[in-house]
């Protein structure tokens, strides 16, 4: 990537810590920039649902990619997978979900708001109304969505929206295992929509009940696991920190003891500093062979890896790195908001990882004038063959630059009036604000350099 604007021409300002006026400042630019809208706005919202506009879906697809490429295109040992969302109820009886994947419930009678029990500062006192000992006598709320599939809604027609991706891996193991012929150590990855029927969804995309995840699970020798554990929890820490969040928002805390889930022997959060404070961006979990013994105890069906030339056998153990696409945006963006002084002004600027950026490119011609705007949409053919490339022809140059700057958008290639005679256009740097002229013929070379540092 470029490197940061020099001293004198701007200061960053921001870093080592997101403030909760930055986080006002990324929702607010979110909302207006075309990142994130509230699910159904025009009929008054639908509480923690989010639809991502024409920037944000391009963001959210680079995300979801860099991911993609990291843990499958990269690596010969990790394949992937897409699996239903629609599942019976006799999955997730054998994973422990219909059980077993619960939150305390309480209601205060008061105000009649409802709250996690695990999550209030005080157990006795209600967070939103304040009054003390009306919270009631918890109970048990399960968090998955069920459904019917069919034309009658009874017992027999009942099916489950997924509340995480991970059990298609599972059940699919030994079917990957034989077309893809791996063996252990080797993993299986996806990228979908899971859904969770949260008591209290909050904090923009952080928390919401329709999400995206990015797992990958990871079948190991038993005696293994331990080291592969250790692996990918410094694999996946390198993968934020590798795409622009800084060190010092990051960090790597193990779960004690009486965190743990029922199937893990050790899990370790891949945490980033919000404004709120410290949250789980990825969970890297031991889930031992859990899930494939329940599977098997529940289908009849061996789910092992067996080398028939030795005759060995065994239930391998699953090492999962489990990462929330949407969360992950949402720490790169608040991680890339910045705020300068350049000339007396101050401007706003999201300094995403190229990878990332939503935009690669936007041509901008100089006036609205047809001989100008007819080059800039050649430039622009030019150019979107090879990157998601904007266009924009409204207002003056400066407010143009602005707002893809507030964009993350790396460069802005500018078609003037000297284009018309010497066939050249300026290229203006994102981050440090430099300015080259050159050719059109090698605007695309130069890009392609540039982009992918």
């Amino acid at each position: 990537m470029p490197p940061p604007p020099s001293e004198d021409s701007a200061a960053r300002s921001g870093v080592g810590q997101v403030s909760v006026e930055v986080g006002e400042a990324v929702v607010n630019l979110a909302k207006r920039r075309g990142f994130v809208f509230q699910s159904a706005d025009i009929y008054g919202g639908f509480r923690s649902a989010y639809d991502y506009g024409p920037v944000g879906v391009l963001m959210l697809r680079n995300v979801k990619e860099a991911w993609w490429n990291a843990m499958v295109q990269q690596r010969a040992d990790v394949v992937g997978l897409d699996a239903s969302i629609l599942s019976p109820p006799a999955v997730w009886e054998a994973s422990g979900h219909l059980t077993g994947f619960t939150d305390p419930l309480v209601e205060c009678s008061n105000c009649g708001r409802r709250h996690r029990l695990d999550q209030l500062a005080d157990p006795e006192r209600c967070s939103h109304c304040g009054v003390a000992g009306d919270l009631g006598e918890p109970r048990q709320f399960n968090l998955m969505f069920r459904t019917h599939a069919g034309p009658v809604a009874d017992a027999a027609a009942e099916v489950y929206l997924r509340p995480e991706t991970a059990q298609g891996m599972f059940v699919n193991f030994a079917n990957v295992m034989r077309v893809s012929r791996l063996r252990p150590p080797f993993g299986i990855a996806q990228i979908g929509k899971s859904f969770r029927n949260e008591i209290t969804p909050g904090n923009f995309i952080f928390r919401t009940r329709e999400f995206e995840q990015m797992e990958m699970e990871f079948f190991v020798p038993p005696p293994d696991a331990a080291r592969w554990h250790e692996y990918w929890c410094a694999e996946r820490l390198r993968w934020y920190s590798g795409l622009g969040i800084p060190e010092a928002l990051l960090r790597l805390r193990p779960h004690d003891a009486d965190e743990l889930s029922h199937y893990s022997e050790a899990t370790s959060d891949v945490e980033f500093r919000y404004p709120w404070g410290w949250g789980e961006l990825e969970g890297i979990a031991n889930r031992t062979d859990y899930d494939l013994r329940a599977h098997a105890g529940h289908s009849g069906q061996r789910l092992e890896y067996h080398n028939a030339a030795t005759g060995e056998r065994y239930v391998p153990y699953v090492i999962e790195p489990a990462a929330g696409a949407t969360r992950a945006m949402m720490a790169f963006l608040l991680a890339a908001y910045h705020t300068e002084e350049v000339r007396g002004e101050r401007r706003v600027v999201l300094r995403l990882h190229h990878s990332l950026a939503p935009f690669k490119a936007a041509v901008l011609p100089l006036s609205r004038k047809d001989a100008l705007t007819g080059r800039a949409r050649e430039v622009l053919g030019i150019l979107s063959p090879h990157w998601m490339v904007d266009y924009d022809e409204t207002q003056s140059i400066g407010r143009r630059y602005r707002r893809q700057d507030e964009l993350g958008t790396p460069y802005c290639v500018t078609v003037d009036f000297d284009t018309l005679d010497d066939g050249a256009v300026t290229i203006r740097d994102r981050d440090s604000m430099h300015q080259d002229r050159l050719p059109i013929s090698k605007l695309v070379d130069y890009l392609s350099t540039r982009l992918a540092d």
